[in-house]
């Protein structure tokens, strides 16, 4: 005896110790990937300590490493996978090591902004899923590595600010999917490869500042989508400009200025949206084409080439031209004063002429323009005229470079209060609330390349962009002090304050700090022609900020996770116990339940064609038997377990509660499990990773496939009748799938006469807020009452509003805003920027399903219809809203539907339904 007491003492030891380090050590992240940030961190130089905490006794995803970020689900290995590298402006030196190849799930790797050193290495090119790789503003030399151009889901690639030499890969024609190469400011040398012009996808192509040569590839006019050429101070060698460059009908900006090119200038009347052209610093010859350019150009910079012939009249007919530089050619003739008379003027518009240094020789048109527009004229044999009036202010030269420092320190006069001098806190301007007090976000922003010349009359529109994008109102924005770089580009400071009133607080709270940086190095901004590429220099947290930990965001880890792992170390708590009383009693009183549970069970079960059916055995070995560990829901009709077949495949197994039984024994259901749960989880306060319109469109657009299915293709139809968010449940990939069928009905078949009823007469039943107010009124259930549930549920992905909440019901409030003007001031801000037409046309759709009569609500055909054509509308404006896809194994697609009238087995198999297999049930 005293043999078997010392045997049990150590095997409750070794259990205990073993739960122990479950709890201390909770092994989350993929052992390969965190040996390989460890190898990461070898090779850097962390001069201010910032990377204490990658520590091999520390767990990247539990516990927060700097720069981290992780994908919320676990892998289909078992573990998290890293996501995200943020490490922008760290101080960091020290080199990029090759084990960066083993972050096979990465899709941001940002080491913007430091000092490293060494070459890229080629094993990044082994990260198939890198979206943003961005190691701009570095010391990084070498040259750029071929294997890059296996990203093909890269869609941003910055190297700029280096000192890499060396071609430009022609394996970058393989990056399928990039629409941004900024290779800028290196010493990148050789021709550039034709073949990169295949890349329908490129949008922007920064490559100024480097050692280019050969000639100008024409294979730029098979770009479909280039807004942006910029190329200047590269060495052509006399290249000449291709003509089909005067065919890129969606180029905004084309800036090839010292180039060394020769030749004559294109004409460019068919770019109907160009807006900068800069030219200059070539020995380009001829005359300017007198075709009338783009009514949006800002900017016309022909400086310092060999044209002639005369400045053409069309330069009058350009509305909003802010500079046109044609100084230092041999321009001759007259110059009208039409040029400066005919430009839309806005109160803070500028127009510079400079037209020094050429042989105009006369001024048609009264010589006085306005106090806005400059006009030089040095240089010209018109400023020999003496009884010209006013010729002279004109013609003296001007030096120098245009800055501009739009820095107001001035506060509203608040006598009776101060502002705290700690915490940074200062005086908002322009609030609604007089005298509000706040700490605002400093960031660090440059616009890599602009399409305009002066800044100062679109700056309200740029506040009115990030705005939109950020989720903030105007006077939360300040832009002070901006001003001009080489490049040109615009570099500038912002601060972003808090919602100012009453009862609001006077710092932004931790989810909106890690909200507003997250849209900010996700570079979730929407494209914006006038702005071009912006720049993350830097994102301060001062002040109240200083504590906050950016690292630590609901993507990072999914609470569910960290559930789960506690419930892992109470199930072994509980292993422990119940081996104990087993090891002491020899017996379990529960064991001789379970057999006759089993008996009974095993006699109702019921077997349906086309359903598997499982014993009572296999469930229970599949949840452990049903621990608790395992739970992961439950309702009215009983508990729901994550269970593991024999085959590996994790399902969702629903076991009812004694007092929902039919009839004695035991009943379950088996469904597909759904990882990412209910849509109306994701749309609560409790998820702190939002959807983006994209993912919550598609989730419209599964939805409304469902449904779809279910009133036209199931055999025989059926009407839900218990369509809510929480009835929505998203796969690994957030594709949606309608469950929850214990409240559906048959649709009605037609009679004896072959007379279809056009609705059921049945007890109300279903969900408040949800259900059709005609259906309520009349008991009459028809197709239209399951699109109206569904219309509610769009105006909840819309706006993350309950269906009703404190007596307010989302259909009316959505409608007084839709109708008063203010519809995009209940969108849900945390769903991110958005183009405003689709959303207004999903706005319009939602209610019309809401309508109170079911006459006028669309049918479930027009409804799917009208999502595919936003969701349409909405890639094609945005394609970065586009569904991201992780790959999972497939899942079965079997499916069966019940409830307390009927059972339906293998007729329904809509991929957008829930997908169900059965064991022991007793329909009636």
């Amino acid at each position: 005896m005293m043999m078997m007491a010392r045997d049990f003492r150590l095997y409750v030891f070794g259990i205990y110790f073993s739960c122990f380090l479950l709890l201390a050590v909770p092994q989350l992240t993929d052992p390969s990937q965190v040996s390989a940030l460890l190898a990461i961190k070898s090779r850097l130089n962390d001069q201010l300590n910032q990377l204490n905490n990658w520590k091999k006794d520390r767990d990247p995803c539990a516990s927060n490493w700097t720069g981290i970020l992780c994908h919320g689900t676990i892998g289909t290995n078992g573990y998290l996978q890293i996501r995200e590298i943020q490490l922008l402006n760290r101080n960091l030196s020290g080199s990029l090591a090759p084990e960066f190849g083993q972050l096979s799930h990465l899709h941001i790797l940002n080491f913007m902004w430091n000092e490293l050193t060494g070459s890229i290495p080629k094993e990044i090119g082994n990260l198939s899923s890198l979206q943003l790789l961005h190691l701009n503003g570095n010391k990084l030399s070498g040259y750029l590595p071929d294997e890059l151009g296996n990203l093909t889901y890269l869609l941003r690639l910055q190297v700029d600010e280096n000192q890499i030499s060396g071609p430009i890969p022609k394996s970058f024609s393989n990056l399928a999917s990039v629409e941004h190469l900024h290779l800028n400011n290196n010493s990148i040398s050789g021709q550039i490869p034709p073949e990169i012009f295949n890349l329908s996808t490129l949008v922007h192509l920064l490559v100024d500042n480097n050692n280019l040569s050969g000639y100008l590839p024409s294979e730029f006019s098979n770009t479909p989508n280039l807004t942006i050429i910029q190329l200047d101070n590269n060495n052509f060698h006399g290249a000449v400009i291709p003509a089909m460059y005067g065919n890129l009908s969606r180029l905004v900006k084309l800036s090839l200025r010292n180039c060394s090119l020769r030749g004559a200038l294109p004409n460019f009347r068919k770019l109907s949206s160009l807006k900068y052209l800069d030219l200059s610093w070539n020995q380009l010859t001829g005359s300017i084409p007198s075709d009338k350019l783009s009514d949006k150009m800002t900017t016309i910079i022909l400086s310092s080439n060999l044209l002639n012939g005369t400045i053409p009249e069309s330069f009058s007919n350009l509305p909003y031209l802010q500079l046109l530089s044609v100084e230092n050619n041999n321009l001759s003739g007259s110059i009208s004063a039409s040029i400066w008379q005919n430009n839309f003027f806005k109160t803070t518009a500028r127009l510079t002429l400079d037209l020094q240094n050429n042989s105009l020789v006369n001024i048609s048109g009264v010589l006085s323009p306005p106090a806005k527009v400059t006009l030089r004229l040095h240089g010209n044999p018109v400023c020999n005229i003496i009884d010209k009036r006013n010729i002279s202010q004109f013609c003296r030269p001007e030096v120098g470079e245009n800055y501009i420092d739009s820095s107001n320190n001035l506060s509203p006069i608040c006598y009776n209060q101060s502002c705290p001098v700690d915490n940074l806190f200062e005086y908002v301007r322009d609030t609604p609330v007089s005298c509000f007090c706040a700490s605002p976000l400093r960031i660090g922003y440059s616009l890599k390349s602009p399409s305009f010349s002066d800044f100062l009359p679109y700056k309200d529109s740029f506040k009115m962009y990030l705005g939109e994008s950020l989720g903030l109102n105007l006077y939360q924005i300040s832009v002070e002090p901006y001003f001009w770089e080489k490049g040109p580009r615009l570099r500038m400071y912002l601060k972003l304050y808090p919602v100012a009133g009453i009862g609001h607080s006077h710092t932004f709270n931790t989810s909106e700090v890690l909200r507003i940086k997250h849209i900010f190095t996700s570079w979730s901004f929407p494209p914006n022609d006038l702005f071009g590429p912006y720049e993350l220099l830097n994102f301060s947290l001062q002040g109240p900020y200083a504590d906050v930990n950016i690292e630590h965001r609901g993507t990072s880890i999914d609470k569910r996770v960290l559930v789960y792992v506690v419930l892992v170390a109470v199930t072994c708590a509980l292993v422990l116990t119940i081996t104990a009383a087993v090891f002491i009693t020899k017996k379990h009183s529960s064991h001789i339940r379970k057999l006759s549970r089993t008996c009974s069970s095993s006699k109702s079960s019921v077997k349906i064609d086309g359903v598997r059916s499982f014993t009572f055995e296999e469930m229970a070995m599949a949840t452990n038997d049903f621990t608790d560990s395992t739970l992961v829901g439950q309702g009215g009709y009983g508990k729901v377990y994550r269970g593991v077949l024999s085959s590996n495949k994790i399902v969702a197994i629903k076991r009812a509660k004694e007092g929902s039984l039919q009839e004695k024994g035991e009943q379950m259901l088996v469904y597909e499990f759904m990882p990412n749960g209910t849509l109306q989880y994701w749309l609560s306060a409790k998820s702190k990773e939002a959807l983006n319109f994209g993912i919550r469109l598609h989730v419209a657009l599964d939805s409304a496939k469902g449904i779809l299915y279910l009133h036209t293709e199931a055999n025989p139809p059926i009407f839900h009748r218990d369509i809510k968010a929480s009835n929505i449940l998203l796969d690994s990939n957030f594709t949606a799938k309608v469950a929850d069928f214990g409240l559906s009905l048959l649709a009605p078949v037609s009679n004896d006469q072959g007379i279809l009823p056009d609705h059921v007469s049945t007890v109300v039943k279903g969900t408040p807020g949800y259900v059709d107010p005609e259906y309520f009124l009349t008991r009459k259930l028809t197709d239209k009452s399951d699109v109206y549930s569904l219309g509610v549920v769009f105006l909840e992905i819309l706006t993350g509003m309950q269906p009703i909440s404190h007596g307010k019901n989302i259909v009316r409030e959505v409608n007084l805003s839709y109708n008063s003007g203010t519809m995009f001031s209940i969108i849900d801000s945390r769903m991110g920027s958005y183009p405003s037409e689709c959303v207004e046309r999903f706005v319009a759709l939602a209610l019309k399903c809401c309508h109170d009569k079911p006459e006028d609500r669309p049918s479930m055909l027009d409804v799917v219809r009208e999502l595919e054509n936003i969701l349409q509308k909405t890639l094609e404006t945005r394609p970065d809203l586009s569904k991201p896809t992780y790959t999972e194994p497939s899942s079965s697609s079997s499916v069966a539907l019940s409830n307390e009238e009927y059972v339906v087995p293998q007729n329904i198999s809509g991929s957008n339904l829930g997908s169900d297999v059965f064991t022991s049930i007793n329909p009636r």
